[in-house]
């Protein structure tokens, strides 16, 4: 059996849904169905910026074996309007402390964006600031030759029928896209390590 670290915030802790809802859940009850044999781990905190996530790794890391790591934080960064820079350079570490610690672990980064396009409203500074927090991940990726889900939320933001009355949380129906979402990526991930 091997490890999937899911290592998020509240999009992947489930945000005040049961854990048999979060996309990890969805995810785990899929590979069940297909009989691989894998293990999926949910390390979902609501609220946690890519700082508090480098801060937070090293307990992770040590809690098990890791064979397959799913990062997927940046969401508070961006709501809170971090720079891009500090961002970057967190999820940079933290893809380095995962390779160091498990070097032969297959590490998936996952993408997100601004919600809305705040160009028309006169805020260039911020629409400039979108498009450098949407284009961090992909460079990301492409700078550690690590598989890449371009935008966990396709297909759920701004849908009210997929999100919970906050507008911002996927609630269950949201969180089955965000599972197929990363599974399009993942599952090849998968198939290459079985």
């Amino acid at each position: 059996m091997q490890n999937i670290i899911f290592f998020g915030d509240s999009l992947t802790a489930g945000y005040q849904l049961p854990a048999s809802a979060s996309f990890p859940s969805v995810l785990q009850q899929r590979i069940d169905s297909l009989d691989l044999p894998y293990k999926t781990f949910n390390y979902g905190v609501s609220g946690e910026t890519s700082a508090g996530g480098r801060l937070r790794l090293a307990s992770v890391l040590n809690r098990q074996p890791v064979d397959v790591f799913v990062l997927a934080l940046g969401a508070n960064d961006g709501l809170r309007g971090i720079p891009v820079r500090e961002t970057t350079q967190n999820l940079q570490t933290i893809i380095d402390q995962v390779k160091l610690k498990y070097p032969d672990a297959r590490i998936v980064l996952v993408g997100l964006e601004f919600p809305f396009d705040l160009g028309p409203l006169g805020g260039h500074r911020m629409a400039r600031y979108a498009l450098e927090f949407k284009a961090l991940f992909r460079e990301l990726a492409e700078k550690n030759s690590v598989p890449f889900v371009p935008f966990l939320l396709q297909g759920v933001i701004g849908r009210r029928e997929l999100n919970l009355p906050d507008g911002v949380h996927p609630n269950a129906a949201g969180q089955k896209i965000l599972a197929d979402n990363v599974w399009a990526v993942l599952s090849d991930v998968l198939a290459a390590k079985v």
